[in-house]
């Protein structure tokens, strides 16, 4: 009977924070463009601290949802990518989705991304893609948690592809992605982590050589672990 039960996990105040600044994207009452109260002034409405509040708007940017203008202030984002995860997410509660579809969906995503970002990139994209790894790598150098920095540099890989709706559908699935990364503890040897740094080193430089199928085939490479760990186990 055991094994019928789930672990109940107790919201944050930044899960709070996230939870409440998304229902009003959703429900109209935050539109493309608003601008959000300073850190301040939310901290203060919210009874939270300003940390919290900040690391909330950082995840927020992360999935595309907010975005901070200098000497603007952060402002509402990608209206279009939060109303069709919301339609998306009512569909996976209705299908029930399990961390092997979501794995199958990022490969058929991902393969074509790389693809695309070596016929596509540019010196920018390159730059981008390198500080993701950059990050990646400074975070399991220390032994921490790098999950977060490994799916940036997969995301950047997105943008170089040139496809908005490639990259859109990316940033849907990637909230899913990342809870189950976290759930089903993926990334935490590591020796699996220094694997992972060689393998983006390597479809970096295809994206550098314009080697668009060298990069598709490694990529697929890349996530074949990932690939084998979701049908090995029943989730």
């Amino acid at each position: 009977m055991l094994e019928n039960f789930s672990e109940i996990k107790l919201e944050t105040p930044v899960d709070k924070i996230i939870r409440q600044i998304r229902s009003l994207i959703t429900s109209g009452q935050l539109n493309s463009g608003d601008k959000l109260p300073s850190e301040r002034k939310l901290a203060e409405k919210l009874g939270v601290s300003r940390s919290q509040v900040r690391d909330a708007i950082r995840k927020l940017e992360f999935y595309g949802i907010l975005k901070t203008l200098p000497q603007s202030g952060t402002v509402v984002a990608g209206i279009g990518i939060t109303a069709l995860e919301g339609l998306i997410t009512d569909v996976l509660k209705l299908e029930k989705s399990d961390f092997t579809s979501l794995v199958e969906t990022r490969v058929i995503l991902e393969t074509n991304a790389a693809k695309l970002a070596a016929e596509r990139r540019t010196p920018e994209d390159i730059v981008e893609i390198q500080k993701a790894l950059n990050a990646y790598e400074r975070k399991i150098r220390l032994r921490e948690t790098a999950v977060e920095e490994d799916l940036m540099f997969h995301l950047k890989i997105a943008e170089a592809s040139k496809n908005v709706v490639l990259k859109s559908l990316m940033l849907i699935i990637t909230p899913d992605i990342v809870n189950n990364f976290i759930q089903y503890k993926v990334c935490d040897d590591d020796i699996i982590d220094n694997k992972v740094l060689i393998e983006h080193e390597a479809i970096l430089q295809f994206i550098i050589d314009k080697n668009g199928d060298a990069a598709s085939n490694a990529m697929q490479a890349h996530l074949s672990d990932v690939i084998d760990f979701s049908k090995s186990k029943k989730f």
